[in-house]
């Protein structure tokens, strides 16, 4: 006979799952009345506001994004390519420069933390920085701009990978590699990685959400609108829509253009990316909590 397997129901277990139900309804609202929202018609939206059930449809908003189709598919591709790339490059300097750190045998371990460190808590301001890339480095209306300057290295990810290096990998298992003569590069590779997993997952997720979700590099170092990103050609739009909107004596362009709605659907198309994507990431992520341990 098969055992039959009881479930005991705690007032802890009915509080605990009404909170995460609660939680996850307070996270899902917003971005459902979000696309409701980019699906009301405009003048609804003046007269009744926001409304979970609007008194008119439209689509008015989605056809004027249409309308620019070509432009945004163009800063589609150039922000998958530039958090596609940024991702790869910042996880791998990001591992590259905490595993050396977490060695205490390694020479002036102490100098090269500090300075990481020191980078954290102070910078050189917008003003150097501006000079440094564009005069030293030469980055200004290159793609380069997109991937470079405050975001492939930050000193917060390489302090947290340092710290996962040092308490999540056993120095048992690194000292048994190197009497079996497996060199630095084997050590790494081999064995150190497949152990951070968990870390490359989160790493990944943080790293790849700042990249698509930066406007200031394109703002600050770019003026070719050809490279610009999906989220400064958005950026761009709104600021068109609020300047078309203030001003006196354009009552047709108010009616042809939906100010209110296609705010909340360039909302929609800059995040709609990240819906799709983030499931895929988080099962990974999972996946590397439950890999990612010692096994005997």
């Amino acid at each position: 006979m098969q055992a039959k397997v009881k479930k005991h129901i705690t007032l802890y277990g009915v509080i605990k799952n009404v909170f995460l139900w609660i939680f996850s309804l307070s996270c899902l609202v917003p971005f459902l009345l979000l696309i409701i929202s980019s699906l009301t018609e405009d003048k609804s939206i003046m007269q009744y506001g926001y409304s979970f059930f609007p008194k008119e449809w439209s689509l008015d908003a989605y056809k004027y994004l249409l309308s620019q189709g070509g432009k945004i598919l163009h800063a589609y591709a150039i922000s998958v390519f530039v958090t596609a790339a940024g991702t790869f490059l910042g996880v791998s300097m990001t591992l590259m420069l905490a595993y050396p750190l977490s060695r205490r045998d390694l020479p002036g371990r102490n100098v090269f933390s500090f300075l990481v460190l020191f980078t954290l808590l102070f910078s050189g301001g917008l003003v150097p920085s501006y000079i440094m890339w564009t005069t030293v480095f030469h980055i200004k209306n290159t793609i380069w701009a997109l991937l470079v300057p405050n975001l492939m290295v930050k000193a917060f990810f390489v302090i947290m990978a340092r710290s996962y290096f040092q308490s999540g990998i056993p120095i048992e298992i690194l000292e048994s590699a190197r009497i079996d003569g497996a060199g630095e590069v084997r050590i790494f590779t081999g064995i150190v990685l497949p152990l951070a997993k968990p870390l490359i997952a989160t790493l990944v997720l943080f790293i790849g959400l700042s990249y698509w979700n930066d406007w200031n590099n394109g703002l600050i170092y770019l003026t070719d609108s050809n490279l610009y990103s999906i989220q400064n050609v958005l950026n761009e739009m709104i600021k068109s829509i609020q300047a078309l909107s203030t001003m006196g004596g354009i009552a047709s362009s108010r009616v042809a253009m939906p100010s209110n709605t296609v705010r909340m659907a360039i909302a929609v198309v800059g995040t709609l990316p990240l819906l799709i994507a983030y499931p895929f990431l988080q099962k990974g992520f999972i996946k590397g909590i439950v890999v990612g341990g010692v096994k005997g």
